[in-house]
Order: structure tokens, then sequence, then C-alpha cells
């Protein structure tokens, strides 16, 4: 992959002012967000700001993904009936437990994508429950589709019982296992949120164990957060010689006249080449 998962920032859906303003957010990704941002009686009205907002995609200097909610909650189906249309790069999977629950999603997914003639959208899928630990790697490597994997630290501990603070021992086993079953799959992982907004040492501290533990970026909730989390979840070595080959072989494909082409007998296009381009500018 040549994308950069440095950052996930999540802008809840049902404020239009802050839909607004991610316009400018130099996050690597931006979360237009459905679910635990979003209160019940909400969630109507967020699928529409964010429907709307996606007509505005040109404006927005990032990616653009949409958390849905939970499989568990029922919503999905009609998350995706209403959030589904050329703009959106991908969608993120919260509490994601088995690849059941992404069968499911991916048929009504790939049914919306070709009926509105949208090309197959990237899944990110979120890992917060003690089932979806067990079931990581399977989840990791459900499928092509899958671009990224998320660590959601607050519902695993309800999960397992155990109450949050700041040095919690309770899902330590869990944050070093997922990037394992991520990377294993072929696929980057990105980290849970840092809370305490106010606490920037803190959020530095967990984003340097983040990394140590194989961690590609980290998911925010602050654009005070994303300078942070970007100078410490700088591009490694292994991502800047796959940008460096994409572009090369990408380059003389174009020049012999062709498209679309392959490094490492993986499909390499033209979104691939501008996201390898901007990850050697961003190094230099």
């Amino acid at each position: 992959m040549t994308q950069l998962f440095r950052s996930l920032i999540f802008v809840p859906g049902n404020n239009q002012r802050f839909l607004e303003k991610a316009k400018n957010l130099q996050a690597d990704i931006v979360c237009f967000d459905l679910e635990d941002s979003v209160p019940d009686n909400e969630k109507i009205n967020a699928r529409k700001l964010i429907r709307s907002a996606l007509k505005s995609r040109k404006s927005y200097t990032s990616s653009i993904f949409v958390r849905t909610n939970s499989p568990s909650s029922g919503k999905v189906p009609s998350d995706l009936k209403e959030i589904i249309q050329h703009g959106i790069d991908g969608i993120v999977i919260p509490k994601v437990n088995n690849i059941q629950e992404m069968k499911k999603i991916e048929k009504i997914l790939s049914k919306l994508e070709k009926t509105r003639k949208i090309k197959p959208l990237q899944i990110i899928p979120s890992i917060e429950s003690t089932e979806g630990v067990v079931n990581a790697y399977n989840i990791a490597s459900f499928g092509k589709r899958i671009s990224a994997m998320v660590f959601g630290v607050f519902d695993l501990l309800n999960d397992l019982g155990v109450e949050y603070t700041k040095d919690s021992e309770g899902a330590q086993y869990s944050r070093r296992k997922i990037p394992i079953d991520g990377r294993a799959a072929g696929i980057p992982v990105i980290d849970a949120i840092w809370q305490d907004l106010k606490d920037s040492k803190g959020l530095e501290r967990d984003c340097k164990i983040g990394k140590s533990l194989g961690y590609s970026g980290k998911s925010i909730i602050h654009p005070d957060q994303i300078s942070v989390v970007h100078k410490l979840f700088h591009p490694n070595k292994s991502e800047i010689l796959w940008a460096e080959k994409v572009c090369k072989v990408y380059s003389e494909s174009t020049k012999k006249g062709k498209g679309a082409t392959t490094v490492d007998g993986k499909m390499i296009d033209e979104v691939h080449f501008k996201q390898a381009k901007a990850l050697l500018e961003l190094v230099k």
C-alpha cells in the first residue's frame, strides 16, 4: 500500500460545521462518523449531512471514509444505502467480531456499487471486542478490499469488564496481537485513540508505544493531535522503498502508452502513483 495510514480522524456526521472544517484537515484519512459520536435520534440527519458533504469531495484534501454503525446494531444496511456514492473512498466498520459479519456487509456493498456504478471501496474493520481480537487475522485477510485495520480499546475494555486508565494493563495483550495479525495479512494497522486532549505528552508517549508495537498510525479525535501523530508515525524504510518502486514502474508503463501495471504482483494505477509520489514528497 502506498496510501498513508498515520492518522484517521473521526468527524461527527451530524455536525455541519465540523464537516465543513474537515475540508482543511491534514489527516491522512478523514472519517465521517455515524456511530459513537452521533446520538440515535441524530443518525438520519447525520446520513443526510454526510451524503451532502460527499458531493463536495474535491474540496477535501484527505482520503474520505465513513464509519458506519456496528454490525450488531442492525443499522448498517440503512447507513450504506444512504452514503454509498461517488466521492467516498471507503468505509470503517466498527466492532467487527467475525468474517460472517463482513460477508453480509460486503454483499450489500457490492450490490450498491454495481447499481450506482462505483468502483470497489476500501474497507477498514475495527477490532473492539474479545471475539474480534480472537478472529483478527481472519478479518484482516478477508479480501482485497481490506486496506487497513483499526484497534478500538474502549469497547474492548468494556467487553473484558476492565475500567480504563491511562496506564491500564487490561488490553495489553490485544494491543500487541492486533498489529501482528494485520501485518501477517499484509495490511497496516491503526492504533486506538488517546482520549485526554489536554495531555499532549501522554499522546506522544502513547504514539511511541504504538509504533514500537508495529502500528502504522493512530486514530484521533481532535485536529490538534494530527501534528504530533504525523511527527511520530513518519513513513518507514519499506514504505519509502515501495513508493519509489511504484513511481519508477508506473512512469515506465505510461511512457509505453500503458495505464495500470503491476509491482511485485500487485496491481497499481494512477491513484497508487499519486499516493506514492505524495509519500516521497513528504519524506523530502
